[in-house]
């Protein structure tokens, strides 16, 4: 029973701690709106700029409203730039001496990533919300109902809390905020090689091996079939990933998880040293 007191009072603990620096990280953000309103524009962008422009040059598989097709998977691809704003906020506290500081002080040792990543969570609400209703005014729209609507919000946010832990752990490795802003472009191929913009039908083999087995796929698979928007039309064997497309999202949070939330701690406690 005392076990469980002293478990039950250091989360209790950890969580406090947590939410104090997740206070602190979106009251780092106030005093910079331009990063904000910069967030809030850059998928009004996406969905201007692929549904108009490239819009009218890509055949939905099976037939339908291209901007229908394509709203999941601008979903999926700013649910994976989570990875980019952690690494950022992360590796510049590691660089201007913050984590030691933080390291010297009372505080739980899993509360510093919580603050980071939980912030990020909440950050990524009006992002999915700017986008929506973007994607509202320029035709798109769910046809499942509220329930299945908000299981596919669900998904995205789950995934982005899952990647921020990973951007976490990448920012404190880096240390530098050079280093991350280099980093920052290979994450792109990531969201083009999947199927957010295009059916991999087309793509070779290999290639269409990994945008199969990639996360933002079964991401944008799972959204589209909870959404009831056009997706990749039925050709032969479907990959396990496309066909339980919910599952694999899941899976793939789960084992984010599991590997980075310790490491991230492991970084965290050997920063500086």
């Amino acid at each position: 029973m005392t076990a469980i007191t002293s478990l039950l009072g250091r989360l209790r603990w950890t969580f406090a701690d947590g939410l104090t620096l997740v206070g602190r990280e979106l009251g780092r953000l106030r005093q910079e709106p331009g990063q904000i309103i910069a967030a809030l524009i850059f998928p009004v962008i996406m969905v201007v700029l692929f549904g108009y422009v490239f819009g009218s040059a890509i055949a939905v598989p099976g037939g339908g409203d291209y901007r229908e097709y394509l709203m999941p998977g601008l979903f999926a691809m700013v649910t994976f730039t989570a990875v980019q704003g952690v690494m950022g906020r992360t590796a510049a506290d590691a660089s201007r001496g913050v984590m030691d500081r933080f390291r010297s002080m009372p505080m739980a040792r899993l509360a510093v990533m919580f603050g980071h990543t939980g912030a990020d969570s909440l950050i990524g609400v009006p992002l999915l919300a700017a986008m929506a209703l973007t994607g509202l005014l320029v035709g798109w729209q769910p046809h499942r109902g509220p329930i299945p609507t908000a299981g596919a919000f669900l998904l995205f946010m789950l995934l982005r809390y899952a990647l921020s832990w990973a951007g976490a752990y990448v920012g404190l490795v880096a240390k530098n905020e050079q280093t991350v802003a280099q980093l920052a472009p290979l994450f792109l191929p990531v969201t083009m090689v999947s199927n957010a913009f295009v059916p991999t039908g087309g793509m070779p083999g290999w290639l269409r091996f990994v945008a199969n087995w990639n996360p933002v796929s079964a991401l944008t698979a799972a959204s589209r079939d909870l959404f009831g928007n056009p997706g990749m039309a039925a050709s032969g064997h479907t990959p396990w990933p496309l066909a339980h497309p919910v599952a694999t999202v899941l899976l793939w949070s789960a084992a984010l998880l599991v590997v980075f939330v310790p490491l991230s701690l492991r970084a965290y406690l050997r920063t500086g040293r």
